[in-house]
């Protein structure tokens, strides 16, 4: 993961602080999160816990209440610090702090007579890590879901492009009703794809179909689902087809939202600093330092 620069954390911080990240499979895949390794420590103990959902000021855990954790936060006035664990950029080199916490209170989990989800407020800003790790579920979250000019931003796909994607090749293939074919890409948004497929428009039109994509570092593979809308002739080539693809909202991977919000973001970062260069170092000269974390700081 990329370092942001304190700017954008600060925005992030700012425009999402109480938004919370449900950590379902997906989300626990995205961010690294070594769930093992998430506690809870109070009066010099370490509770284990399951991390059910962040934002940047409080965290929902379940612990099992039959362990002694609720004596244990009476005896510290429900002062106690979570442990948070991440996988780091090198393997079996995880990335770990802790935040300062009250507990708020707490209430039974579903049926359960031995498990409760409590509520953490944190008493410090949450350290950058998890201010960067959350920032950019949330921010990709927020521009697939506005009406924004983001939201039907297309990217065209060339040379430039593919590079700062990381998409290994414009080549690609597409599974159209079940049958494989190869495509190119001609650009990609949030919501859908051009491509072009060797064809007629009219067997192709309103057909569903799976376009997959590979990217790297690191290296993978999405396939997005969604129904072709509209088509465009290709010039001189009776044989190929230029289709437009929407995708299936509630199917689109979030590891790609977030790749294609980093990728806008960047280039309208450098956009801005390219329009206005000495007002970018202004505002940047004035970006508070890093606050001490204490207990927050992180530790390779």
């Amino acid at each position: 993961m990329s370092v942001l620069n304190r700017q954008q954390l600060i925005s992030y911080y700012e425009r999402y602080k109480t938004n919370e990240v449900t950590f379902n499979k997906e989300i626990i895949e995205i961010t690294g999160l070594l769930a093992k390794q998430v506690c809870l420590k109070c009066m010099g103990k370490l509770w284990p816990c399951i991390i059910y959902a962040s934002s940047l000021q409080m965290a929902k855990i379940l612990v099992n209440t039959k362990s002694g954790v609720l004596q244990s936060l009476q005896e510290a006035n429900n002062v106690a610090s979570m442990r948070f664990c991440f996988k780091g950029a090198k393997e079996g080199d995880p990335i770990t702090f802790f935040v300062a916490v009250r507990s708020v209170g707490y209430t039974p989990y579903g049926a359960s007579q031995d498990t409760a989800m409590f509520t953490l407020q944190f008493a410090q800003q949450a350290p950058d890590y998890l201010i960067e790790v959350l920032g950019r579920i949330l921010d990709a979250n927020a521009n697939t879901h506005t009406t924004s000019r983001r939201k039907g931003e297309r990217v065209p796909i060339n040379n430039e492009t593919q590079r700062k994607l990381g998409i290994v090749s414009k080549e690609s293939s597409i599974s159209v009703q079940g049958v494989p074919r190869q495509c190119i890409l001609r650009d990609i948004s949030f919501y859908g794809a051009k491509i072009v497929i060797m064809g007629i428009a009219k067997f192709l039109d309103e057909r569903d179909a799976v376009l997959r994509i590979d990217f790297e570092e690191p290296r993978e593979s999405y396939f997005l689902k969604g129904k072709f809308l509209r088509s465009e002739v290709v010039e001189g080539r009776k044989d190929l087809v230029v289709m437009s693809m929407s995708f299936y909202d509630d199917l689109i991977p979030m590891k790609y939202k977030i790749r294609i919000n980093n990728y806008i973001t960047q280039v309208r970062a450098t956009n801005r600093t390219d329009r206005n260069p000495a007002s970018a170092q202004t505002a940047q000269s004035h970006i508070p330092a890093d606050p001490a974390n204490g207990e927050g700081d992180v530790v390779p």
